[in-house]
């Protein structure tokens, strides 16, 4: 190995390309960080170590006459390479150079000024760091051909040309999380060098430029031989910013593709396989990022498809990758090669897993373990059709998280998934997401929606049962379901079945969980407030209040947890009295008041968030809306509130709040609940004891 070489040594006469079995742009804050912090900190006269940028050139005889890079590896002896390790780096640093050349543009004194007229150091003007560094256009200039990029049918690749590095008529670009990280990265950037130039002017610039592009050094490792570049590059990235689960499953399919031997695939069939490999990656990236502010998580979905696409097990945290990359597309399954079993004693840290997955779930419907290798042979058909698979799925699966953003929902649908999300889906998404996909009929789709929502509430909301509690069971019907080995009624069933623990015999609802639930609320002085039930019963008893008058006037963002989310369900009999509460609880003990100020029935869902001074105020001022001295509205009353406080104003209709109408106003509560929810307490005893303000203080 060469000694090491700087960017500006590294860019001569090379063009850089990152091939298909690669991922695309991962680096994140953090990444971006320490790299500017390098920059800026390494000392005059000092170089700065980088990495190996591991390499394999691409053969001339590849290059069609009709690529942009025909005519630069033709005439004017370049090379093409495929970069197998330091992408991550490479990318950061031709978005630097094209941000440091977008701020010196746009300077005073350099708007309108053509490149080679602009100035970046002494010796060095625009037009040459473009050429160096960026990309050369054509001598008739009809295009420009980029000395770093990506694979033509990869998205990443047009982002960065049309969006970065500012090539014109971009038309739709499609984007994934990929392409937000390199938007991310170049919004970093563009804020760090207007930072730097306010500080320190030009020479500031000139320095950071100067350290760059001379001072950042690597190693260059060539491959010579033709072996293996998708096996090297899986091994080399598991150092640094390790790949993702999916990121390392695609180029294992794609390294599969070319062990098929030419009589079983053809040429065009292998040409063919890949191509849908790559087509089903960006299906899931475009889709996994498609909403900007919040993408989803790559190995969530690759966990959710595995439990919808074979069977669910629960040997360890990883057990979809370590099934998927260890076992089901090895080399070993398309070679059918054979091998001696041994059987080896678990591990230490393995038995103790296995035994703590016992304990945390021993009433999981186990089956066999029907996700063992196979001894049939892995055909590339199964290759393409798990990618077909992928690709179908990720849209229902990001319908799953944002329903407002489906493109084919009814606003039912959006309704019951919307509550399903605010609720917390706990572990029905792939099941979620396989009767989006595959059950046709809405009709039957919501009412597996509803029933899945009232499971959960009834489950985790109203009882103590574990979070896992059944998970397994379900996992798997997402799979029969998938594969139409049950039908949307088996799955009514099981659903049922698994709340029969939650009623009495006579068909009741039983208490006893959520009476001790509240208890240990109420001894901690919380009471209902602290139950996590609360927010998503107080929500949907304001949007039946809503469909009798029609207007909204709470939205859910509302009751996000924020640190000034506490004041947005109100103590209307408030935690710390001032006097004017003394006479509507004069017949309460003073020992028991903290037992109403935590009862159901005294707290309300405000239509916005209030200045917490004013949460102890009589009754009477919180009815009315509060001005400042400007006589500026600076909060609405109970009188012009959310549909829950003007009905606290109905509730007390003698302009008091008190013993009577907390109890009042919670036995109301707990009705809807049952109406809403589908279920039935014993009758009023109960009803009242689980408003703790009379069995509990006696």
């Amino acid at each position: 190995m060469e000694k090491p070489k700087s960017l500006q040594s590294l860019f001569k006469e090379k063009i850089f390309r990152i091939p298909d079995y690669q991922r695309g742009y991962s680096w994140q804050p953090e990444q971006l960080k320490a790299f500017w912090e390098d920059l800026l900190s390494l000392p005059e006269r000092r170089s700065h170590y980088t990495g190996v940028l591991t390499l394999k050139q691409v053969s001339g005889a590849s290059i069609a006459p009709s690529d942009n890079e025909f005519w630069l590896l033709d005439d004017h002896s370049y090379h093409l390479y495929h970069v197998v390790d330091g992408q991550q780096r490479l990318t950061t640093f031709v978005v630097f150079i094209q941000c440091f050349a977008d701020f010196l543009t746009a300077l005073p004194g350099n708007e309108g000024r053509p490149p080679k007229d602009i100035e970046v150091n002494g010796t060095l003007a625009l037009q040459d760091l473009q050429d160096s560094y960026l990309y050369k256009v054509n001598p008739r200039g009809l295009f420009r051909t980029y000395k770093f990029g990506y694979t033509q049918d990869d998205p990443s690749d047009k982002y960065m040309r049309f969006r970065i590095l500012k090539e014109q008529g971009a038309g739709q670009i499609q984007e994934t999380f990929y392409t937000l990280n390199l938007d991310n990265a170049a919004r970093y950037f563009a804020g760090q060098l207007s930072e730097l130039h306010e500080r320190e002017g030009p020479a500031g610039l000139k320095t950071v430029f100067e350290k760059l592009t001379k001072r950042f050094l690597f190693n260059e490792y060539v491959i010579e031989d033709d072996f293996d570049v998708s096996v090297a590059f899986e091994t080399m990235n598991n150092r640094g910013k390790k790949l993702s689960d999916l990121e390392l499953l695609k180029n294992r399919l794609i390294y599969l593709t070319t062990l098929y031997p030419e009589e079983e695939i053809g040429e065009a069939g292998r040409k063919s396989l890949r191509g849908g490999i790559n087509d089903a990656w960006k299906e899931v990236c475009h889709q996994l990022g498609r909403n900007r502010l919040r993408p989803l998580n790559d190995d969530d979905y690759l966990r959710a498809h595995w439990i919808a696409s074979f069977q669910y097990s629960r040997r360890t945290g990883r057990d979809y990758a370590k099934f998927l990359l260890d076992e089901h597309f090895i080399p070993k399954n398309v070679h059918q090669t054979i091998e001696r079993e041994v059987v080896l004693q678990a591990s230490v840290e393995q038995r103790a897993e296995v035994d703590l997955q016992e304990q945390e779930e021993p009433e999981s419907l186990l089956e066999e373990d029907s996700d063992a290798p196979s001894s049939a042979r892995l055909s590339y058909v199964q290759i393409r059709d798990f990618a077909d698979s992928l690709k179908n799925q990720v849209v229902h699966w990001f319908d799953s998280f944002y329903p407002e953003l489906a493109g084919e929902m009814s606003e039912h649908e959006r309704l019951w998934i919307d509550r399903l999300n605010r609720l917390g889906m706990a572990y029905f998404r792939p099941l979620v997401m396989v009767v989006l996909s595959k059950v046709n009929s809405e009709a039957e789709r919501l009412q597996l929606f509803q029933r899945i929502e009232r499971y959960i509430f009834l489950s985790f909301r109203m009882t103590s049962a574990r979070s896992n509690r059944r998970n397994s069971e379900f996992f798997k019907l997402a799979r029969t379901v998938n594969f139409h080995e049950a039908n949307i009624s088996e799955v009514y069933k099981r659903i049922e079945d698994a709340l029969a623990y939650t009623f009495n015999d006579d068909g009741s609802f039983r208490i006893e969980d959520f009476y001790n639930i509240l208890s240990k609320k109420f001894a901690e002085g919380s009471g209902y407030y602290g139950w996590s039930g609360l927010r998503y019963v107080l929500y949907e008893y304001e949007q039946s209040l809503m469909s009798q008058r029609r207007q909204k006037k709470v939205d859910w963002n509302d009751l996000l947890k924020t640190d000034s989310d506490k004041i947005s369900i109100e103590h209307i009999y408030p935690q710390t009295p001032i006097e004017a509460w003394e006479v509507p609880f004069a017949s309460v003990p003073v020992d028991a008041r903290p037992f109403y100020k935590g009862s159901l029935g005294n707290l309300v869902l405000l239509s916005m968030s209030i200045n917490s001074s004013l949460q102890n105020d009589s009754f009477e001022d919180k009815k009315r809306p509060k001005f400042d001295k400007q006589n500026k509205k600076i909060r609405n009353g109970y009188s012009d509130g959310s549909h829950s406080e003007i009905e606290v104003t109905e509730v007390a209709q003698n302009s008091s709040w008190g013993p009577d109408e907390i109890k009042s106003r919670g036995l109301k509560i707990l009705r809807f609940m049952e109406d809403r929810w589908d279920f039935q307490f014993k009758d009023d005893t109960e009803r009242e004891k689980l408003l703790f303000l009379g069995a509990l203080i006696k």
